[in-house]
């Protein structure tokens, strides 16, 4: 199976979410979820994490995390391995707790931090677990709504800060928000090659910026391979002379990983002259 194209870079922003494996809860009791949040804190101060929203259901896990060092690989290596390996020696267990690997949404904090953590608060009440968000423990919704001191790891004052300077209009605003949710759209509607939530434009400088030379790594799925590159018709649309079509040609298929057919289809030649001419302009 394909692994999923990992993008970090400074101040990046990801929903990441594991699941339980073969949906198996990974929380048998309430000291595994407050172990786990233990594991969260250690990989806070280890890795410089900041911490928005969370929400710990019965088989999976919510969180949305900003990384000031670009190391969420890393630090989510630390909270999966280290809570595995406590909930094997405490229930005296083998074999696989989670699902696979984490799955991690990069998020452009502009335009989509609030419906995220909006989202995520909300899981409890999508899935029949609870009635209202500040009946569930285990979520950031009562830290960041009401005036329960928040652990020291969680940070809730950019998201309260969104809505107003003073802590009690914004916590007035932050809960009418999420009541507000579970009749809005789902923001993962908006979501781009499996991955990606944001603007057009977040996600072409995603592309343009971490992704080169992944569009010809085999291991990641096409669709997170090509996230975000220009269309062809933009590739070709100031072209005016052979050499900067073929240019051009060499760009698209091995920049922007289009295939030999979807050039020739775009430009009305055979596939196979795509293929010399990109071969012949490599080194363009």
């Amino acid at each position: 199976m394909a692994r999923p194209l990992r993008i970090e870079y400074p101040g990046a922003l990801y929903h990441v979410m594991s699941r339980g494996n073969a949906y198996q809860n990974i929380y048998l009791d309430d000291k595994d979820r407050e172990k786990f949040l233990e594991w969260v804190h250690d990989a806070v101060k280890l890795h410089n994490l900041i911490v928005h929203a969370y929400c710990l259901m019965n088989d999976h896990y919510h969180l949305l995390v900003e990384t000031p060092d670009a190391n969420l690989s890393k630090a989510m290596r630390d909270i999966n391995g280290n809570y595995t390996q406590w909930f094997h020696a405490r229930h005296k267990s083998v074999g696989h707790i989670l699902q696979g690997r984490y799955k991690a949404f990069v998020i452009e904090k502009e335009t989509y931090l609030l419906e995220v953590a909006r989202y995520i608060v909300l899981n409890p009440v999508r899935s029949f677990l609870s009635t209202h968000p500040r009946n569930w423990k285990w979520s950031s919704y009562r830290y960041t709504a009401e005036n329960h001191k928040p652990p020291d790891w969680l940070s809730v004052d950019w998201i309260l800060g969104l809505f107003d300077h003073k802590k009690k209009a914004a916590q007035k605003q932050y809960r009418s928000f999420v009541s507000e949710g579970l009749t809005a759209h789902n923001p993962y509607q908006n979501l781009a090659n499996g991955f990606l939530l944001g603007s057009p434009q977040f996600i072409y400088r995603i592309w343009e910026s971490y992704t080169n030379g992944s569009e010809n790594v085999k291991a990641y799925p096409r669709e997170q391979r090509v996230v975000g590159r220009p269309t062809l018709q933009e590739i070709f649309e100031d072209v005016t002379t052979k050499m900067e079509r073929n240019r051009a040609i060499q760009f698209a298929r091995y920049r922007c990983g289009y295939l030999n057919t979807e050039i020739a289809n775009h430009l009305g030649l055979h596939w196979t002259t795509i293929g010399q001419i990109a071969r012949k302009n490599s080194h363009l």
